[in-house]
Protein backbone atom coordinates (compact mmCIF):
# COMPACT_ATOMS: atom_id res chain seq x y z
CA UNK A 1 0.00 0.00 0.00
CA UNK A 2 1.27 2.99 -1.47
CA UNK A 3 1.32 6.83 1.07
CA UNK A 4 -0.91 9.43 -0.22
CA UNK A 5 -0.05 12.91 -1.77
CA UNK A 6 -1.88 15.05 0.60
CA UNK A 7 0.77 17.88 1.28
CA UNK A 8 1.02 21.09 0.42
CA UNK A 9 3.47 24.07 -0.03
CA UNK A 10 2.08 25.48 3.87
CA UNK A 11 2.60 22.32 5.49
CA UNK A 12 6.07 21.52 3.80
CA UNK A 13 7.17 24.54 5.09
CA UNK A 14 5.75 24.14 8.59
CA UNK A 15 7.30 21.05 8.77
CA UNK A 16 10.62 21.84 7.99
CA UNK A 17 10.59 24.51 10.27
CA UNK A 18 8.99 22.94 13.04
CA UNK A 19 11.23 19.83 13.25
CA UNK A 20 14.58 22.59 13.77
CA UNK A 21 12.02 25.01 16.31
CA UNK A 22 12.84 23.31 19.48
CA UNK A 23 12.69 24.43 23.57
CA UNK A 24 16.30 23.08 23.02
CA UNK A 25 17.17 25.62 20.05
CA UNK A 26 17.05 28.36 22.74
CA UNK A 27 19.65 26.73 24.72
CA UNK A 28 21.89 25.97 21.28
CA UNK A 29 21.30 29.68 20.82
CA UNK A 30 22.84 30.67 24.41
CA UNK A 31 26.13 28.82 23.21
CA UNK A 32 26.20 30.23 20.22
CA UNK A 33 25.97 33.41 22.25
CA UNK A 34 28.97 32.56 24.68
CA UNK A 35 30.91 32.34 21.94
CA UNK A 36 31.45 35.62 20.30
CA UNK A 37 31.66 39.50 21.82
CA UNK A 38 28.60 41.58 22.89
CA UNK A 39 25.38 41.50 20.99
CA UNK A 40 26.81 39.41 17.70
CA UNK A 41 25.13 36.00 17.57
CA UNK A 42 23.04 37.27 14.66
CA UNK A 43 26.27 37.21 12.71
CA UNK A 44 26.70 33.36 13.26
CA UNK A 45 23.30 32.54 13.09
CA UNK A 46 22.79 34.39 9.86
CA UNK A 47 26.17 32.77 8.43
CA UNK A 48 25.09 29.43 9.91
CA UNK A 49 21.62 29.92 8.38
CA UNK A 50 22.85 30.90 4.73
CA UNK A 51 25.40 27.69 4.75
CA UNK A 52 22.48 25.54 5.28
CA UNK A 53 21.14 27.58 2.85
CA UNK A 54 23.93 25.69 0.20
CA UNK A 55 23.02 22.37 1.79
CA UNK A 56 18.94 22.87 1.02
CA UNK A 57 20.47 23.91 -2.93
CA UNK A 58 22.38 20.63 -3.18
CA UNK A 59 19.50 18.69 -1.02
CA UNK A 60 16.86 20.31 -3.49
CA UNK A 61 18.81 18.91 -6.86
CA UNK A 62 18.91 15.26 -5.20
CA UNK A 63 15.24 15.03 -3.82
CA UNK A 64 14.33 16.54 -7.37
CA UNK A 65 16.71 14.12 -9.40
CA UNK A 66 15.46 11.01 -6.64
CA UNK A 67 12.02 11.64 -4.98
CA UNK A 68 11.26 9.03 -2.58
CA UNK A 69 10.85 8.55 0.97
CA UNK A 70 14.28 6.83 1.44
CA UNK A 71 15.60 10.55 0.88
CA UNK A 72 19.86 10.07 1.67
CA UNK A 73 19.37 6.05 1.79
CA UNK A 74 19.15 6.32 -2.34
CA UNK A 75 21.05 9.95 -2.97
CA UNK A 76 24.22 8.15 -0.97
CA UNK A 77 23.60 4.40 -2.58
CA UNK A 78 23.57 6.17 -6.05
CA UNK A 79 26.48 8.54 -5.64
CA UNK A 80 29.04 6.19 -3.47
CA UNK A 81 27.65 2.85 -2.77
CA UNK A 82 25.30 0.64 -0.39
CA UNK A 83 27.72 0.02 2.52
CA UNK A 84 28.66 3.91 3.01
CA UNK A 85 24.79 4.82 2.53
CA UNK A 86 23.41 2.18 4.88
CA UNK A 87 25.90 3.15 7.62
CA UNK A 88 25.60 6.95 7.23
CA UNK A 89 21.80 7.08 6.85
CA UNK A 90 21.05 4.78 9.82
CA UNK A 91 23.64 6.75 11.94
CA UNK A 92 21.86 9.88 11.09
CA UNK A 93 18.76 8.84 12.11
CA UNK A 94 19.93 7.28 15.09
CA UNK A 95 21.37 10.34 15.82
CA UNK A 96 18.85 13.06 14.95
CA UNK A 97 16.27 11.19 17.38
CA UNK A 98 18.82 10.97 20.40
CA UNK A 99 19.88 14.08 19.75
CA UNK A 100 16.61 16.35 19.25
CA UNK A 101 14.19 14.31 21.09
CA UNK A 102 16.85 13.85 24.24
CA UNK A 103 17.99 17.69 24.27
CA UNK A 104 14.10 18.56 23.72
CA UNK A 105 13.25 16.48 26.25
CA UNK A 106 15.47 17.81 29.63
CA UNK A 107 14.93 21.18 27.89
CA UNK A 108 11.18 20.91 27.97
CA UNK A 109 11.14 19.39 31.97
CA UNK A 110 13.49 22.05 33.42
CA UNK A 111 10.60 24.49 32.22
CA UNK A 112 7.72 23.02 33.29
CA UNK A 113 9.53 21.48 36.36
CA UNK A 114 9.96 25.45 37.48
CA UNK A 115 6.10 26.11 36.92
CA UNK A 116 4.80 22.55 37.91
CA UNK A 117 7.18 21.41 40.47
CA UNK A 118 4.73 18.73 41.84
CA UNK A 119 4.08 16.95 38.75
CA UNK A 120 6.85 14.41 37.46
CA UNK A 121 8.96 15.92 34.41
CA UNK A 122 8.49 12.72 32.59
CA UNK A 123 4.91 13.11 33.00
CA UNK A 124 4.61 15.61 29.90
CA UNK A 125 7.07 14.08 27.70
CA UNK A 126 4.46 10.89 27.43
CA UNK A 127 1.80 13.28 27.30
CA UNK A 128 3.20 15.31 24.27
CA UNK A 129 4.54 11.85 22.58
CA UNK A 130 1.47 10.55 22.83
CA UNK A 131 -0.53 13.48 21.44
CA UNK A 132 1.91 13.47 18.48
CA UNK A 133 2.30 9.75 17.77
CA UNK A 134 -2.07 10.13 18.29
CA UNK A 135 -1.96 12.64 15.42
CA UNK A 136 0.07 10.71 12.72
CA UNK A 137 -1.28 7.50 12.75
CA UNK A 138 -4.99 9.62 12.42
CA UNK A 139 -3.31 11.03 8.92
CA UNK A 140 -0.84 13.43 7.78
CA UNK A 141 -4.24 16.25 7.25
CA UNK A 142 -4.50 15.90 10.78
CA UNK A 143 -1.11 16.22 11.56
CA UNK A 144 0.13 18.81 8.88
CA UNK A 145 -2.85 20.76 10.13
CA UNK A 146 -1.90 21.13 13.24
CA UNK A 147 1.78 21.47 12.73
CA UNK A 148 0.91 24.38 10.16
CA UNK A 149 -0.82 26.02 13.21
CA UNK A 150 1.85 25.65 15.80
CA UNK A 151 4.75 26.43 14.11
CA UNK A 152 3.45 29.78 12.84
CA UNK A 153 2.07 30.52 15.63
CA UNK A 154 5.39 29.97 17.50
CA UNK A 155 7.45 31.93 14.91
CA UNK A 156 5.24 35.11 15.37
CA UNK A 157 5.55 34.93 19.40
CA UNK A 158 9.36 34.72 19.19
CA UNK A 159 9.41 37.79 17.12
CA UNK A 160 6.34 39.95 19.26
CA UNK A 161 8.23 39.10 22.70
CA UNK A 162 11.47 39.98 21.48
CA UNK A 163 10.16 43.32 19.59
CA UNK A 164 8.81 43.97 23.45
CA UNK A 165 12.50 43.12 25.41
CA UNK A 166 13.99 45.85 22.50
CA UNK A 167 11.32 48.11 23.09
CA UNK A 168 12.23 47.76 27.15
CA UNK A 169 15.68 48.97 26.61
CA UNK A 170 15.53 51.49 24.03
CA UNK A 171 17.01 49.01 21.14
CA UNK A 172 20.40 50.03 22.62
CA UNK A 173 22.98 46.98 22.00
CA UNK A 174 25.95 46.27 23.08
CA UNK A 175 28.67 46.27 20.01
CA UNK A 176 26.65 44.55 17.97
CA UNK A 177 29.31 44.36 14.74
CA UNK A 178 32.64 43.06 16.37
CA UNK A 179 32.17 39.62 17.15
CA UNK A 180 35.79 39.17 18.17
CA UNK A 181 38.48 36.42 16.86
CA UNK A 182 37.50 34.10 14.03
CA UNK A 183 38.15 30.69 15.93
CA UNK A 184 35.17 31.79 18.47
CA UNK A 185 32.80 32.86 15.24
CA UNK A 186 33.78 29.64 13.24
CA UNK A 187 33.19 27.79 16.41
CA UNK A 188 29.26 29.76 16.97
CA UNK A 189 28.51 29.00 13.45
CA UNK A 190 29.50 25.28 14.15
CA UNK A 191 26.81 25.17 16.80
CA UNK A 192 24.43 27.49 15.57
CA UNK A 193 24.31 24.74 12.83
CA UNK A 194 22.13 23.29 15.60
CA UNK A 195 19.17 25.35 15.12
CA UNK A 196 18.54 24.50 12.06
CA UNK A 197 18.81 20.75 12.75
CA UNK A 198 16.47 18.60 10.69
CA UNK A 199 15.01 21.37 7.98
CA UNK A 200 16.42 18.80 5.42
CA UNK A 201 13.84 15.54 6.84
CA UNK A 202 10.91 17.11 4.41
CA UNK A 203 12.68 15.31 1.97
CA UNK A 204 10.93 11.55 3.19
CA UNK A 205 8.13 13.45 1.98
CA UNK A 206 8.51 13.24 -1.25
CA UNK A 207 6.01 10.70 -1.86
CA UNK A 208 3.07 13.02 0.09
CA UNK A 209 3.26 16.20 -1.68
CA UNK A 210 0.68 17.50 -4.38
CA UNK A 211 4.27 18.43 -6.30
CA UNK A 212 7.76 17.65 -6.00
CA UNK A 213 8.99 21.31 -6.19
CA UNK A 214 7.45 22.25 -2.92
CA UNK A 215 10.14 20.10 -1.20
CA UNK A 216 12.69 22.59 -2.48
CA UNK A 217 10.86 25.69 -2.16
CA UNK A 218 9.69 24.64 1.78
CA UNK A 219 12.93 24.04 2.66
CA UNK A 220 14.56 27.41 1.25
CA UNK A 221 11.26 29.45 2.87
CA UNK A 222 11.52 27.62 6.43
CA UNK A 223 15.64 28.59 6.37
CA UNK A 224 15.07 32.30 5.74
CA UNK A 225 12.03 32.67 8.21
CA UNK A 226 13.84 30.85 10.98
CA UNK A 227 17.36 32.70 9.97
CA UNK A 228 15.62 35.59 11.01
CA UNK A 229 13.64 34.47 13.74
CA UNK A 230 16.41 32.96 15.79
CA UNK A 231 19.06 36.10 14.98
CA UNK A 232 16.18 38.35 16.61
CA UNK A 233 15.33 36.30 19.49
CA UNK A 234 19.01 35.70 20.71
CA UNK A 235 20.16 38.90 20.41
CA UNK A 236 17.23 39.83 22.53
CA UNK A 237 18.06 37.34 25.20
CA UNK A 238 21.70 38.66 25.35
CA UNK A 239 20.60 42.15 25.47
CA UNK A 240 17.99 42.02 28.26
CA UNK A 241 20.05 39.15 30.55
CA UNK A 242 23.51 38.74 31.11
CA UNK A 243 25.21 35.78 29.14
CA UNK A 244 26.38 34.03 32.34
CA UNK A 245 23.06 33.63 33.79
CA UNK A 246 21.17 32.18 30.27
CA UNK A 247 24.52 29.86 29.92
CA UNK A 248 23.72 28.95 33.86
CA UNK A 249 20.39 27.75 32.88
CA UNK A 250 18.81 24.78 31.17
CA UNK A 251 15.91 26.68 29.93
CA UNK A 252 17.38 30.30 28.96
CA UNK A 253 13.79 31.62 27.72
CA UNK A 254 12.48 31.45 30.72
CA UNK A 255 15.03 33.29 32.44
CA UNK A 256 14.71 35.75 29.75
CA UNK A 257 11.15 35.92 29.72
CA UNK A 258 10.48 36.78 33.27
CA UNK A 259 13.10 39.12 33.38
CA UNK A 260 11.22 40.91 30.05
CA UNK A 261 7.33 40.18 31.75
CA UNK A 262 7.47 38.76 34.68
CA UNK A 263 5.35 35.97 35.59
CA UNK A 264 3.19 37.04 32.72
CA UNK A 265 6.24 36.27 30.74
CA UNK A 266 7.10 33.46 32.14
CA UNK A 267 3.78 31.47 31.37
CA UNK A 268 4.21 32.96 27.43
CA UNK A 269 7.11 31.46 27.49
CA UNK A 270 6.09 27.90 28.83
CA UNK A 271 3.17 28.06 26.08
CA UNK A 272 5.81 28.64 23.84
CA UNK A 273 8.10 25.82 24.98
CA UNK A 274 5.19 23.73 25.11
CA UNK A 275 4.40 24.63 21.74
CA UNK A 276 8.30 24.06 20.48
CA UNK A 277 8.50 20.76 21.73
CA UNK A 278 5.01 19.46 20.33
CA UNK A 279 5.83 20.62 17.05
CA UNK A 280 9.65 19.00 17.29
CA UNK A 281 8.13 15.61 18.00
CA UNK A 282 5.33 15.90 15.58
CA UNK A 283 7.95 16.59 13.07
CA UNK A 284 9.88 14.66 14.05
CA UNK A 285 7.28 11.43 13.79
CA UNK A 286 6.62 12.59 10.36
CA UNK A 287 9.92 12.74 8.97
CA UNK A 288 11.79 10.23 10.76
CA UNK A 289 8.22 7.32 10.45
CA UNK A 290 8.63 7.54 6.32
CA UNK A 291 12.04 7.33 6.59
CA UNK A 292 12.14 3.51 8.52
CA UNK A 293 9.17 3.33 6.28
CA UNK A 294 11.15 3.84 3.29
CA UNK A 295 14.16 1.68 4.39
CA UNK A 296 11.40 -1.04 5.49
CA UNK A 297 10.46 -1.35 2.05
CA UNK A 298 14.27 -1.82 0.63
CA UNK A 299 14.79 -4.46 3.07
CA UNK A 300 16.75 -1.94 5.50
CA UNK A 301 14.67 -2.53 8.18
CA UNK A 302 12.61 -5.17 9.38
CA UNK A 303 9.64 -5.37 6.87
CA UNK A 304 7.27 -5.04 10.07
CA UNK A 305 8.25 -1.21 9.40
CA UNK A 306 6.79 -0.95 6.18
CA UNK A 307 3.30 -1.19 7.18
CA UNK A 308 0.90 1.27 5.99
CA UNK A 309 -2.77 1.47 8.03
CA UNK A 310 -5.16 0.91 5.81
CA UNK A 311 -7.88 3.46 7.06
CA UNK A 312 -5.42 6.41 7.22
CA UNK A 313 -2.38 5.44 5.03
CA UNK A 314 0.12 6.22 7.21
CA UNK A 315 3.31 4.23 8.40
CA UNK A 316 1.78 3.31 11.95
CA UNK A 317 4.59 0.56 13.31
CA UNK A 318 7.12 3.25 12.18
CA UNK A 319 5.23 5.58 14.32
CA UNK A 320 4.65 3.14 17.25
CA UNK A 321 8.56 2.40 17.56
CA UNK A 322 9.50 6.00 17.36
CA UNK A 323 7.22 6.58 20.72
CA UNK A 324 8.66 3.93 22.55
CA UNK A 325 12.27 5.11 21.17
CA UNK A 326 11.36 8.55 21.89
CA UNK A 327 10.53 7.57 25.62
CA UNK A 328 13.29 5.71 26.13
CA UNK A 329 15.64 8.19 25.24
CA UNK A 330 14.09 10.99 27.55
CA UNK A 331 14.14 8.55 30.50
CA UNK A 332 18.50 8.31 29.87
CA UNK A 333 18.82 12.05 29.31
CA UNK A 334 16.64 12.90 32.44
CA UNK A 335 18.95 11.03 34.56
CA UNK A 336 22.11 11.90 33.05
CA UNK A 337 21.88 15.64 32.09
CA UNK A 338 23.77 14.93 29.26
CA UNK A 339 21.77 17.06 26.98
CA UNK A 340 24.95 19.47 25.56
CA UNK A 341 26.71 16.72 24.58
CA UNK A 342 23.84 15.83 22.21
CA UNK A 343 23.23 19.28 20.61
CA UNK A 344 26.61 19.07 20.02
CA UNK A 345 26.32 15.78 18.40
CA UNK A 346 23.38 16.15 16.66
CA UNK A 347 25.28 19.39 15.04
CA UNK A 348 28.27 17.46 13.90
CA UNK A 349 26.13 14.47 12.45
CA UNK A 350 24.21 17.51 10.29
CA UNK A 351 27.47 19.02 9.40
CA UNK A 352 29.00 15.52 8.44
CA UNK A 353 25.95 14.69 6.26
CA UNK A 354 25.80 18.07 4.43
CA UNK A 355 29.20 17.44 3.68
CA UNK A 356 28.37 14.59 1.98
CA UNK A 357 25.60 15.90 0.43
CA UNK A 358 27.62 18.32 -1.66
CA UNK A 359 29.97 15.35 -2.81
CA UNK A 360 27.08 13.40 -3.65
CA UNK A 361 25.54 16.33 -6.13
CA UNK A 362 29.19 16.14 -7.72
CA UNK A 363 29.03 12.36 -8.38
CA UNK A 364 25.66 12.31 -9.56
CA UNK A 365 26.29 14.76 -11.91
CA UNK A 366 28.82 12.26 -13.33
CA UNK A 367 26.68 9.24 -12.79
CA UNK A 368 23.53 10.50 -14.56
CA UNK A 369 23.93 13.33 -16.62
CA UNK A 370 20.82 12.92 -18.60
CA UNK A 371 18.57 12.11 -15.99
CA UNK A 372 15.70 14.96 -15.46
CA UNK A 373 16.61 17.37 -12.68
CA UNK A 374 13.49 19.77 -11.66
CA UNK A 375 15.74 21.58 -9.48
CA UNK A 376 19.30 22.44 -10.70
CA UNK A 377 21.92 24.26 -8.75
CA UNK A 378 23.31 27.03 -10.86
CA UNK A 379 27.48 27.95 -11.01
CA UNK A 380 28.35 24.79 -11.80
CA UNK A 381 30.15 22.72 -9.38
CA UNK A 382 30.78 25.38 -7.06
CA UNK A 383 27.78 25.06 -4.31
CA UNK A 384 28.24 21.74 -3.77
CA UNK A 385 32.30 21.87 -3.68
CA UNK A 386 31.45 25.08 -0.91
CA UNK A 387 29.13 22.90 1.01
CA UNK A 388 31.26 19.98 0.95
CA UNK A 389 34.15 21.64 2.08
CA UNK A 390 32.85 24.25 4.77
CA UNK A 391 30.68 22.02 6.42
CA UNK A 392 33.73 19.64 6.50
CA UNK A 393 35.17 22.09 8.60
CA UNK A 394 32.42 23.00 10.67
CA UNK A 395 32.00 19.46 11.42
CA UNK A 396 35.85 19.31 12.68
CA UNK A 397 34.84 22.12 14.79
CA UNK A 398 32.52 20.73 16.92
CA UNK A 399 34.24 16.90 16.77
CA UNK A 400 37.17 19.07 18.61
CA UNK A 401 35.60 17.98 21.65
CA UNK A 402 36.75 14.38 22.91
CA UNK A 403 33.68 13.37 24.66
CA UNK A 404 31.35 13.95 21.57
CA UNK A 405 33.90 12.65 19.51
CA UNK A 406 34.12 9.58 21.24
CA UNK A 407 30.14 9.16 21.34
CA UNK A 408 30.01 9.68 17.68
CA UNK A 409 32.53 7.12 16.80
CA UNK A 410 30.93 4.49 18.75
CA UNK A 411 27.55 5.42 17.27
CA UNK A 412 29.23 4.78 13.81
CA UNK A 413 30.59 1.55 15.08
CA UNK A 414 27.84 0.30 16.16
CA UNK A 415 26.06 0.83 13.06
CA UNK A 416 28.65 -0.91 10.81
CA UNK A 417 28.25 -4.10 12.60
CA UNK A 418 24.57 -3.47 11.52
CA UNK A 419 25.10 -3.13 8.34
CA UNK A 420 27.21 -5.98 7.98
CA UNK A 421 25.15 -8.34 9.60
CA UNK A 422 21.69 -7.63 10.04
CA UNK A 423 20.99 -5.83 6.93
CA UNK A 424 22.37 -8.81 5.07
CA UNK A 425 20.32 -11.47 7.12
CA UNK A 426 17.62 -9.11 6.34
CA UNK A 427 18.04 -8.83 2.74
CA UNK A 428 18.78 -13.25 2.84
CA UNK A 429 15.26 -13.52 4.36
CA UNK A 430 13.61 -11.66 1.87
CA UNK A 431 15.12 -13.34 -0.81
CA UNK A 432 14.22 -16.61 0.50
CA UNK A 433 10.58 -15.50 0.84
CA UNK A 434 10.16 -14.68 -3.08
CA UNK A 435 7.79 -17.83 -5.04
CA UNK A 436 10.21 -19.85 -6.40
CA UNK A 437 9.36 -18.90 -9.91
CA UNK A 438 11.07 -15.15 -9.55
CA UNK A 439 13.97 -16.31 -8.01
CA UNK A 440 14.43 -19.01 -11.16
CA UNK A 441 16.01 -17.61 -14.05
CA UNK A 442 14.70 -17.60 -17.20
CA UNK A 443 15.32 -20.91 -19.81
CA UNK A 444 17.03 -20.03 -22.62
CA UNK A 445 15.95 -22.65 -25.53
CA UNK A 446 18.20 -23.83 -27.93
CA UNK A 447 16.64 -22.28 -30.80
CA UNK A 448 16.87 -19.00 -28.79
CA UNK A 449 20.55 -19.32 -27.96
CA UNK A 450 21.12 -19.80 -31.54
CA UNK A 451 19.15 -16.89 -32.32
Amino acid sequence: MQLKRVLTLRTVVATSAGLTLASSSFVAAVQVANYVLGDTAWIAILIGGALCFLAAACFSELNGLLPTAAGIRLYFSRAFNDQVSLTVSILYMAIVIVGVVGAESYVLSRVLGEVFPAVPPYFWIVLLLLLATGMNIRGMKIAGVFQDIITYSLIASMFLISLIAFNKIGFQLNTPFSPGGASGLIQAVAVGVFLFVGFEWVTPLAEEVTQIRQISRGMMIALGILSVAYAVFTVAMTAVVPKEALAASAAPQMVFARQVLGSAGAAWMVAVSLAASVTTFNAGLISVSRFMYASAREHVLPAVFCRVSVRFFTPWVSIVTLFFVGLAVACVTLLTHRYLVLVKLAAAMESIVYALVGLAVISLRRKMPGQARPYLVKGGDVIPVSTAAVFAVLAAAVLAELRVLMVLLTAFLACLVYVNTAVPYLKKKYDARKPAARRRPPRVTEEAGRK
